[in-house]
């Protein structure tokens, strides 16, 4: 009996390696059709820069890096020379970095972040005597959304890019986007015959390109200057080199169907479709049309666009495109969506006969509509290995096990926890932990790689890291030891006191398992109303204790840079945290006050609700990645000119709060920022308390429509077209702010009248949503 126990788990251990190595000779395949051809010296020089960059000037003194093509494919190895030299090899520059970066964090204890992209090395660094080998489980490292690229990179510039891909290439990165694309199409739409004022009248603002790309609107918060979108030509042109030295791959934008309404006056016998109107845009903003896939003029377009951003940009031969983002096609046809598909590709494939296509597999989750038989005509339609999908939140929603593994096709495990660059801690880590492994080792599976796919970025950096890593890794990680060496790394010093904090957040908000739709929209960044149902997944009392815990551990941080920079940004971020959970907690008591027409409970809780607001503008001010001026100031700068810092501040605004015309996708890209919460968020509800004050003293029913009208016609509106400047520099000592705040609002929770006998307590149950098969939108 035992020896066939044996025979049996040999057999599995067989087969899951078999499975591993097709998915590993699958992935090597077509990472060596979208690899640059960049020279080995290049790549080195690229990497020397770049931990110069992050150890300064004297890293020659102990690094040495070299490109080894013989090794295996995205590998590295790392040993001490005679020299006293740390020589790092690897398969490419990438890999290179991602090695550097390990050997930062396994043998010196530091880490590196978005916040944090440089450290400090003592001059009289002694270097062990270690050797390291390691090869990536996954041959493709994927990173970013459409969506990342104007909900976070939109105002960036070239030093802020600069920091960024280093950042990028030490997690070993290697796939990402470039999607700027409209001084190609004012080019094309020119060529065609389309009007000077045809072409601003269909190009958004610089908050909202993504969805004009995407076909979803045209024109909202413009017009695009051309100035603009040259000098976004020059920068995505900058930011290809930077890439591509360090032995990146990136897919480039390709035609997705998607055309301006006037050029229907030019091809008045072509057959086009009226696209899909998106959350309720009016017009002129919608819609755009969208070229029947049979008619010649798609062909005609695709291949005049594409070879000019190959022109433009060089090419690694992958290139990206959504027809359907949350657009429904015009017919649910298998027919229909097997011409669609071959129609993109065949395009691509004229002009690059190596081309593969990048898919986010995003609109398969519109399971309702997208049916098995026409996910299958549309994938299969392509030559196997020709489509690249992106399976975008493999951790809640994936697609890939419905779908046979995606037909056969190559897919990206990917991790989606962020909408709208939205703040709150939130995160699924043993979801993530088991789930790569299991989607690798499932029967017939085509996984080729893992990926983050954010929508916004600046938040919950424990969560990217850990999927980046665990993308790198075969086995699943022990996720204890795992937070107690991220906590070592994260501050440089070993203390009791910052791994506890660290496994209470990861035995609680890094816990979340359910099906839940995270959005990020709490009590206080919602238009306040009396049927808001806010829920939470943990102990709430967690929060409490990993924040004394914090605090405790200030003397043993050591100073950055005359700074404790990470620590100061951890303290904001769960002092921010407690206040947004107790928030929550005080509304739902605040509700059954009101139900209950207990007025004097009612007004005791409206104060302390404003109170508690007045505390979160406190210590956001205090932090500096928590500042709507510095949002503000980013976009201004990036005005072409003066006179356009107007509606750039506009596009700023607007996609915080209202975003669009008349709040159609209303706080959906809501922030925890200063200056948001002191002058949109509170007055909101300051607004609000004083109307459902009145009623209860009238003894009438509180009026939500007239509510609506007023809040949405005095603050939210308005804010958009504002011009209030706010500080770039954090203002107040952020211990000392959070301390206050602690030692305020734990006296509060054992407050006589908050323990009022009719107290509602926050928990799971509340607000807690049923599964549906229609999924979640993303905007």
């Amino acid at each position: 009996m035992v020896g066939c126990v044996n025979k049996l788990l040999l057999i599995l251990a067989l087969l899951h390696q078999l499975r591993d190595g097709h998915c590993q000779q699958f992935g090597a395949e077509l990472l060596r059709r979208i690899a640059p051809a960049t020279s080995p010296d290049v790549q080195e020089e690229a990497v020397r820069q770049l931990i110069r960059r992050v150890v300064g000037n004297t890293a020659g003194n102990w690094f040495d890096v070299e490109v080894n093509k013989l090794l295996d494919t995205r590998s590295y190895q790392i040993s001490l020379q005679q020299s006293g030299k740390v020589l790092i090899v690897g398969s490419d520059g990438v890999s290179i970095c991602k090695g550097f970066h390990h050997y930062l964090k396994q043998v010196l204890h530091k880490d590196l972040e978005w916040f944090k992209t440089s450290i400090e090395l003592p001059d009289n660094l002694q270097l062990p005597n270690v050797t390291l080998r390691s090869a990536s489980a996954s041959p493709i490292i994927y990173y970013q959304n459409v969506c990342t690229w104007s909900y976070s990179f939109v105002w960036w510039n070239l030093e802020q890019w600069r920091r960024h891909i280093d950042w990028m290439a030490l997690m070993g990165i290697n796939l990402s986007l470039a999607p700027n694309q409209e001084a190609i199409w004012q080019d094309v739409y020119t060529e065609l015959g389309l009007s000077e004022a045809e072409i601003d009248a269909h190009f958004a603002g610089p908050a909202f390109q993504t969805w004009q790309r995407m076909g979803n609107i045209r024109g909202w918060a413009g017009p695009l200057p051309p100035a603009h979108r040259r000098l976004q030509q020059r920068l995505q042109q900058q930011i290809l080199q930077a890439q591509r030295e360090l032995g990146m791959s990136v897919a480039l934008p390709a035609f997705a169907g998607h055309v301006p309404q006037p050029l229907q006056r030019i091809f008045p016998n072509a057959s086009y479709s009226l696209a899909q109107r998106w959350n309720n845009f009016p017009d002129p903003y919608c819609c755009n049309l969208f070229v029947e896939p049979n008619d010649a003029l798609f062909q005609q377009l695709a291949t005049m666009f594409l070879r000019r951003v190959v022109q433009a940009y060089g090419s690694n031969h992958i290139y990206f495109c959504d027809p359907f983002n949350e657009m429904q096609p015009r017919l649910a046809e298998p027919d229909y969506m097997r011409a669609t598909s071959q129609a993109i590709y065949n395009s691509m494939r004229t002009v690059d006969g190596e081309a593969v296509w990048l898919l986010q597999g995003w609109m398969f989750l519109q399971v309702d509509y997208w049916r098995d038989n026409l996910i299958e005509a549309f994938l299969t339609a392509v030559p196997r290995g020709r489509i690249l999908v992106l399976d975008l939140q493999s951790e809640q929603f994936p697609q890939y096990q419905r779908t046979y593994s995606y037909y056969g096709q190559p897919f990206v495990w990917c991790m989606l926890n962020n909408f709208g660059g939205t703040l709150g801690m939130f995160g699924s880590a043993r979801l993530i932990n088991s789930g790569i492994g299991a989607a690798r080792t499932m029967p017939n599976s085509s996984m080729v790689g893992v990926g983050i796919t954010p929508e916004g970025i600046n938040q919950n950096y424990v969560i990217f890291s850990l999927t980046l890593e665990r993308g790198w890794s075969k086995n699943e990680l022990q996720l204890s030891e795992w937070f107690d060496h991220f906590a070592l790394t994260r501050y440089g010093v070993s203390d009791s006191r910052l791994t506890q904090y660290w496994q209470m957040l990861r035995g609680s908000v890094y816990d979340f398992h359910g099906l839940q739709r995270m959005r990020g929209k709490y009590v206080m960044n919602r238009r306040p109303g009396l049927n808001l149902k806010p829920w939470i997944w943990y102990n709430a009392s967690i929060i409490n204790e990993a924040w004394q815990l914090l605090l405790a551990a200030k003397e043993i941080v050591p100073l950055e840079d005359d700074r404790y920079a990470i620590y100061e940004h951890d303290l904001v971020d769960i002092t921010r945290q407690f206040l947004q959970v107790s928030i929550d907690r005080i509304y739902v008591n605040l509700r059954s006050a009101y139900r209950k027409t207990q007025s004097d409970r009612f007004q005791y809780l409206a104060g302390k609700m404003l109170q508690m607001l007045d505390d979160m503008e406190r210590i956001l001010a205090s932090g500096a990645h928590f500042l709507l001026g510095t949002w503000l100031e980013d976009a201004k700068q990036l005005a072409p000119s003066a006179d356009q810092r107007i509606v750039y501040e506009f596009n700023a605004r607007n996609q915080l709060t209202i975003w669009g015309p008349n709040g159609q996708i209303l706080d959906y890209a809501t922030k925890q920022w200063s200056g948001l919460v002191r002058d949109y968020y509170q007055p909101r509800w300051s607004m609000f308390l004083d109307a459902a004050t009145l009623a209860l003293e009238s003894n009438v029913p509180f009026n939500a429509t007239n509510f609506k009208l007023r809040v949405a016609n005095e603050i939210e509106l308005p804010f958009s077209n504002l011009t209030k400047l706010y500080p770039t520099k954090p203002v107040g000592n952020t211990w000392h702010i959070s301390q206050q705040i602690y030692i305020k609002w734990n006296a509060f929770a054992k407050d006589s009248q908050f323990l009022h006998n009719n107290r509602v307590e926050l928990g799971v149950n509340e607000g807690k949503a049923r599964h549906r098969k229609r999924q979640p939108k993303q905007h």
